[in-house]
């Protein structure tokens, strides 16, 4: 007796391994993205097989994103979540445990953090505390901004979707490949484009930048904000005006959730 219900456990035990294994086979695997820029690249080596959704838009500051209940929401369903890390999304945490879903909490699976492998920018070399404004302590999280990294970001993304399912791993693979083979006809041609201005001083009105700077040959030469995430006093941005005047920068880099007004302003003197 006791053998056949070894037998009968055993049989049943296989059962549901399958099924589990088969799970996500017929739908697509349902996939988070802090921010739209994970969305693109999971999209990219995901392919046909996954359903990614973004929990912010391209026009928010990632760093003073607010959490949402409709984030739990799409947190709690997530088979995976793709983070920038770095503490750029580190708001993330709060989502992932009002979500209550043990496939993307930290140490799981299917949590799939990116930066693995990126040779960080600007790690701060003392301690860093509030009065130097946001600096990042683990060095500048804006990594996604240098195209040319896309080759590590994706294998990250990649070996973290093979977790979930690993049976896909030679579809994600070959999605990457055809995905940087594309990426490397564009980036000859953007280097091209940016060529004659290698070696030119910009202002950034945020440094976050850096990435892209050092990737096309740019120089930064001063920053709107005094501070990172400190709005300039007028002494500052007079300072600045002078420094860009005395340099020839003659541009001005921000982002969509910048003051427009203020750069502006700053650019035109």
């Amino acid at each position: 007796m006791m053998r056949h219900l070894t037998l009968v456990v055993g049989a049943t035990l296989v059962a549901l391994s399958v099924l589990v294994s088969g799970a996500h086979a017929d739908r697509k695997l349902r996939v988070v993205a802090t921010i739209p820029d994970l969305k693109a690249l999971t999209e990219a080596v995901g392919g046909e097989l996954v359903d990614v959704d973004s929990l912010s838009r391209g026009t928010v500051n990632a760093h003073e994103i607010e959490v949402r209940p409709s984030m739990m929401l799409k947190l709690r369903k997530a088979d995976a979540l793709v983070e920038n890390g770095l503490e750029l999304d580190m708001w993330i945490d709060v989502a992932v445990r009002g979500a209550n879903n043990a496939n993307v909490v930290r140490g799981a699976a299917g949590l799939i953090d990116i930066s693995r492998g990126i040779p960080v920018l600007e790690v701060p070399s003392t301690r860093v505390d509030r009065s130097m404004g946001d600096v990042h302590p683990l060095g500048n999280p804006h990594y996604s901004l240098d195209p040319g990294l896309a080759p590590v970001i994706t294998q990250n993304i990649v070996d973290g979707l093979a977790r979930v399912v690993p049976e896909h791993r030679a579809v994600f693979e070959h999605n990457r490949q055809a995905f940087l083979s594309e990426l490397e006809r564009r980036m000859g041609e953007w280097t091209k484009l940016m060529e004659p201005v290698r070696g030119a001083k910009v202002v950034v009105y945020h440094p976050q930048w850096i990435y892209f700077l050092t990737r096309f040959g740019l120089l930064e030469a001063g920053w709107v904000e005094e501070r990172p995430g400190i709005p300039p006093s007028p002494q500052h941005l007079v300072r600045l005006v002078r420094a860009m005047r005395d340099e020839g920068v003659k541009v001005l880099i921000y982002a969509p959730w910048n003051d427009e007004k203020l750069a502006t302003r700053v650019a035109d003197e």
